[in-house]
């Protein structure tokens, strides 16, 4: 009988099994791969626009007005038409995004031909020996060199940076033979812009709106056991932007290989349901394509493990979904759904009063028994609901608002992301007391949203600055039309399964709020797009103009507030201002709509240069900024004390005190949480902006310690402005103001108390307007319901002596994409930081690193970020040191400076897991 067994089994197996085995050589049992090929570029741009190869996506408009120094809350203005011409690429790359396309009958069908397949740049046999090898990310304007004037090429409202312009990168990957049956992606996490792709010579796709994240499916042009050729063009236009938008691969860049049997792209989606402490209902759906010639049948099975603070999960699965089976016709993709209760979930919820707790859902696809595809989903559970009077709920706690507007720049590092540096960022918006980030105006890098996802922050998830009104002559309006599906449908897909996530905003001051029920049918689909795509969460626009009246504002799930909530250019100070005025609308939209949950979505708009006093200081506690009222146009900068705005903004006592008698609005989001490239309201002739409650160094400014009085109540602290150096006011009014988290304060000059304080209804900082200056100490001492509570002193210093560093972490990762940020203040021989020290500073490094950029927050700097050379501002200078991947050690970084005491100080560079 075994004998017989043995000869029998093997024939049943084999004549039972023949498409069994067909199947087995399809599918290459491997796990899928990701694989980083951020390294060795090469680069090259074109000098000038008329150098430029014509390999063009389309024809775009004459561009008749290149000022950009116009208000931010000017009205945008209707689309120029332009006849597309025949020999434009747009044809071949519109099909890129036909997966976000719902209706196939609206998928575009890609030409026959291959433009640009003769051009030298995308052939696999051209030497670009000779152009500039880089790694990505990679922002090809950020080393400059600034363009100054009026007149410029690149203006003050883009940052006066060299990002326009038509640029290639060229890359060789090689593809084993093995993969000869795998589908093989490129993922490009966002490219600026206007990106074509040739692989090996052939046209394989493109996306136009630079902060996508795309992909494409090579495999057709791949040679499996050879290298191949990738080349990528970009192009950036003039005018396009009312910031500085960077240039280039900017963001990461990965090869990711699969069986043709796989989870598609952002194909997972969890949504969580009947939300408690005792439990939860998880909600699954995974899009599984079948990319080969046959027909399968596939097994899905997702484990569900719980992740702990460092991102390790659980030994075993706390949930485990029901496995499915299910048949998928070749060259085809179906959807599975499942749900499953997880009992005594660990709650995603914001800091301090809730913990950030993640989960991971591990999805295996099984053919024939064996693993095909895994694929990993991080995620938290979290109810979010939104009321007219409680504002925000997160897990049943009213959360209120204390945001942040971000723009997508890191400084002196530009567009280029880098994950320490956002990070950077966050912990000290975190220092403040913010538990909230609007993405400004943008979708963000995916790793941005890893980082709010682990650190707890709330996010309004932003698509677009404009819809079809154009607001710069050749912004996005000229793709909305026929991208604005795919780009808002790819963006909800990327980041839906992003806890931190709570509303996707479709726009942020369209031009569509002056244009009636025509601009609200636009709102309209944008919204129905979202909804379709994630019925979890709901989506707004931020109007500056439209009142409660108006078609569009029904069209938004939330009230999004951007300056109209304490209103715009209607107290005395702001009467003679022309442009957009409107007077407290909260009410108004309170009574439009109960129901619906109201954000400040944009507020202050205040202005000021860290560290720089202007005199008098205005007596109110709001006033645009002017030659009289805190601005000093001679050198370009704007007085520090908080109480300076831009002519449609308002300080942030006003706002405080706005929000404070409307107590259902949910909170709101300052403009803006750091200072960033381009923008530099009020002086044009300027590099960056004014806004920052941090400048662009990452220095603190005085209005810091504002927020974080009002935003971290039981965070005894107490700060003194102005500094005590002012020789030059000697027996001179010089105003001191106090920000506290107290609720009085005393203030002592040279040991006299000048008087204590208490703050009244609506008051925000502590004033004592008539100190006459005398050098010596200023000390107060700050109460809390009658108790000593904080201190803070300032002394008038000594001239400056000497240099101290000091680096924000001693210990770096020698990874190559970490970085220090080492601080250099100018002191006394006592050791104190000298508040007005421009000395110029020499930086330089010895071990293995390399200094990356260097900056001091002056917005009138026009030093390139890469020089060793700067001078200080207000007495610090920032210097960003970046390891050589693979090379750990002792990094010294040293600081000179003529007529100075030099300093240095001496990081460790180590092998970490971060």
């Amino acid at each position: 009988m075994t004998k017989i067994k043995v000869l029998v089994l093997p024939l049943f197996l084999f004549f039972c099994g023949i498409e069994m085995m067909a199947q087995s050589e399809m599918f290459q049992y491997d796990e899928r791969e990701k694989i980083s090929i951020n390294q060795s570029w090469q680069f090259m741009k074109y000098d000038s626009a008329e150098e430029a190869d014509d390999l063009i996506y389309d024809v775009r408009p004459e561009v008749t007005d290149a000022r950009d120094d116009k208000p931010a809350d000017a009205k945008p203005t209707e689309a120029v038409e332009v006849v597309t011409a025949k020999d434009v690429l747009k044809p071949w790359i519109m099909p890129t995004g036909n997966q976000f396309l719902n209706d196939s009958t609206k998928h575009y069908q890609r030409p026959e031909g291959n433009p640009g397949g003769d051009f030298d740049f995308v052939q696999p046999s051209f030497d670009d020996s000779d152009w500039e090898s880089i790694n990505l990310p990679h922002d090809w304007a950020i080393k400059g060199p600034f363009l100054k004037g009026w007149d410029a090429e690149v203006g003050g409202g883009m940052g006066r940076l060299p990002s326009p312009g038509v640029a290639w990168y060229r890359r060789k990957i090689f593809l084993p033979q093995a993969d000869i049956n795998k589908s093989v992606f490129l993922d490009i996490d966002g490219a600026m812009s206007y990106a074509m792709v040739w692989i090996n010579g052939e046209l394989a796709g493109g996306w136009p709106y630079g902060y996508s994240s795309w992909r494409l499916d090579i495999t057709p042009y791949l040679n499996p056991g050879e290298e191949n050729q990738i080349a990528i063009r970009l192009d950036n236009p003039p005018n396009s932007s009312r910031w500085y938008p960077g240039g280039g691969i900017y963001r990461n860049v990965w090869l990711v290989k699969t069986n043709p049997l796989h989870v598609g792209q952002w194909g997972t989606f969890i949504k969580s349901k009947d939300v408690s402490e005792a439990s939860a209902t998880l909600e699954l759906e995974v899009k599984i394509d079948n990319d080969s010639q046959e027909e399968a049948v596939v097994e899905t099975l997702t484990k569900v493990f719980s992740l702990n603070k460092d991102g390790e999960k659980s030994k075993a699965p706390v949930a485990v979904f029901d496995a499915s089976e299910k048949s998928i016709p070749a060259k085809s993709n179906i959807t599975i759904k499942d749900s499953v209760t997880l009992d005594n979930p660990r709650l995603w919820g914001p800091p301090p009063t809730q913990t950030p707790n993640l989960y991971v859902a591990e999805t295996s696809l099984l053919l024939n028994g064996k693993i095909v595809d895994q694929y990993n989903t991080e995620f938290g559970i979290r109810s979010i609901e939104f009321d007219g009077e409680r504002g925000v709920i997160v897990n049943g706690e009213p959360v209120f608002i204390k945001g942040v507007n971000q723009h997508h720049d890191l400084g002196a590092l530009g567009a280029a992301f880098n994950k320490r540096a956002a990070e950077r960022q966050l912990e000290k918006l975190r220092e403040m007391g913010v538990n909230a980030i609007r993405m400004a105006h943008n979708p963000p890098a995916p790793e941005l949203l890893d980082l709010t996802d682990n650190m707890g922050f709330l996010v309004v998830d932003e698509m677009y600055d404009s819809w079809e009104r154009k607001k710069t002559p050749l912004d996005f309006h000229l793709i909305f039309p026929e991208w604005h599906e795919q780009d808002l449908r790819a963006l909800i897909r990327r980041d839906r399964n992003n806890p931190s996530v709570i509303m996707w905003s479709t726009g942020n001051e369209v031009g569509e709020q002056y244009t009636g029920e025509k601009g609200a049918e636009v709102a309209r689909r944008l919204r129905e797009i979202a909804n379709q795509e994630d019925p979890t969460r709901p989506t707004t626009a931020s109007f500056n103009y439209a009142k409660p009246d108006m078609p569009i504002t029904e069209e938004t799930e939330v009230i999004n507030l951007n300056y109209q909530g304490e209103g715009i250019r209607n107290a005395p100070a702001y009467a003679h201002l022309e442009g957009i005025n409107t007077p407290p609308l909260y009410p108004a939209f309170h009574e439009k709509f109960p129901n619906k949950t109201i954000i400040s979505s944009e507020n202050a708009a205040a202005v000021s240069s860290r560290g720089t006093y202007v005199f008098p200081v205005t007596e109110g506690i709001s006033a645009p900024v002017s030659d009289t009222t805190g601005g000093d146009s001679e050198n370009d900068f704007v007085s520090a004390y908080g109480l300076y705005t831009t002519p449609f903004g308002a300080s942030p006592d006003k706002v405080f005190a706005s929000i404070d008698k409307h107590p259902y609005v949910a909170g709101g989001f300052v403009w803006s949480g750091w200072d960033y490239l381009g923008e530099p309201t009020p002086y044009y002739l300027s590099r960056s902006s004014y806004f920052g409650v941090i400048d662009l160094a990452g220095f603190k400014k005085d209005r810091f310690y504002l927020y974080q009085s009002r935003w971290r109540p039981n965070h005894p602290m107490a700060h003194i402005l102005p500094h005590w150096n002012w020789p030059e006011r000697m027996g001179e009014i010089t105003p001191v103001h106090v920000y506290t988290s107290g609720d009085e304060a005393e203030l002592f000059l040279n040991g006299e108390s000048l008087g204590r304080k208490k703050k009244g209804e609506y008051e925000y900082r502590l004033r004592w307007d008539d100190v006459v200056y005398q050098p010596g100490e200023l000390k107060v001492i700050a109460y809390k319901n009658g108790e000593k509570w904080a201190e803070d002193i300032v002394k008038t210093t000594g001239e400056p002596a000497a240099l101290k560093t000091s680096a924000e972490r001693k210990d770096i990762n020698a990874n190559g994409k970490d970085l220090a940020f080492i601080t250099v203040e100018v002191v006394d021989e006592d050791g104190l930081t000298v508040p007005t020290a421009n000395n110029t500073i020499q930086f330089s490094v010895e071990g293995p690193a390399e200094i990356v950029a260097t900056d001091n927050g002056d917005p009138t700097n026009m030093t390139p970020f890469p020089s060793h050379q700067r001078k200080a501002f207000n007495g610090k200078v920032m210097v960003i040191v970046r390891p050589i991947a693979g090379k750990p050690g002792a990094i010294q970084i040293k600081a000179t400076s003529e007529e100075l005491e030099n300093s240095d100080i001496t990081i460790e560079s180590l092998f970490e897991n971060k």
